[in-house]
């Protein structure tokens, strides 16, 4: 049978405001054939350990990577392909793009692109040596290595603090509260924060809220299986169950069925026959 085992580890105190998890996975078994990279309110970087990813947007052709770095983005991205089971993913802040990838986090949404443009050599150079090391917690200590070294080498400035107040804000509300709302309470116009806002991050306030509402539903289904998705919908605040089966299909190209099916294991243990999960 397929799966995937993950491993972690805390980082280290002084990259805690940039790098929410490091995440070891290895894969065993058949590899999915299609894994649907979901949107959420954190940059990725990974590594493998093993053969290059196969990663694709919807409709386009694959691009393969041994180590890459992706933004954040509004649907899903495709990953598969490729022989590649094992490997180190890292997720970032939006602050750590300026911080430790000495860019704006605006220039790498929506897109993927190699670990090294933007670290050069020592991309390369930590993708053998994590292929070396025997051990997570041996790879994770490179990684974080890495990591440190970016710390204070870049100049790429810092966001506005308005644009940084209504990113948290919509992160702490999981997207729930209204755009309308967020420029009353930095005392700009909606379009002006829509502009800023969307040059800082490449998403624009409304595509945020709804990338963040996403991410808190397929948050819970992954803990939760067995909820109903009438009483998921209301709770995340989507208008009805509906609702939220059309997000499914915007944002991961697929229902909700679909993903649990696809993405779960062992997905027939937690759902029981006629459980409200399917289509609408």
């Amino acid at each position: 049978m397929a799966g995937t085992g993950h491993h972690t580890r805390p980082v280290h105190p002084a990259l805690r405001p940039y790098v929410g998890d490091l995440t070891g996975y290895a894969s065993y078994g058949e590899p999915l054939e299609l894994h649907r990279g979901l949107p959420s309110r954190c940059m990725t970087l990974v590594i493998t350990l093993d053969e290059p990813l196969g990663v694709a947007w919807p409709g386009q052709p694959v691009d393969k990577f041994d180590a890459l770095a992706g933004g954040l983005h509004s649907t899903a991205v495709h990953i598969g392909q490729t022989a590649s089971r094992a490997g180190v993913q890292v997720s970032l802040t939006p602050p750590a793009a300026r911080e430790l990838l000495g860019l704006p986090p605006g220039r790498l949404a929506s897109i993927v692109i190699g670990l090294d443009e933007l670290f050069g050599r020592s991309a390369r150079e930590l993708t053998e040596q994590l292929r070396e090391e025997p051990s997570w917690d041996g790879r994770f200590a490179l990684i974080e290595s890495l990591l440190l070294q970016q710390l204070g080498r870049h100049n790429a400035g810092t966001a506005q603090p308005e644009v940084d107040w209504a990113w948290q804000r919509l992160c702490a509300s999981h997207g729930a509260i209204s755009v309308q709302q967020l420029a009353t309470e930095v005392s700009w116009s909606r379009r002006h924060l829509t502009d800023r806002f969307t040059r800082e991050l490449g998403l624009a306030p409304k595509v945020a809220a709804r990338v963040l509402r996403f991410e808190r539903v397929t948050a819970h289904l992954r803990h939760h299986p067995k909820t109903r998705l009438a009483d998921l919908s209301a709770a995340a605040g989507y208008a009805d169950q509906a609702h939220l089966t059309r997000e499914f299909q915007s944002i991961a190209g697929c229902s909700p069925r679909q993903w649990m099916t696809e993405e779960l294991p062992n997905l027939q243990d937690f759902i029981p026959a006629g459980a409200r999960v399917s289509e609408v």
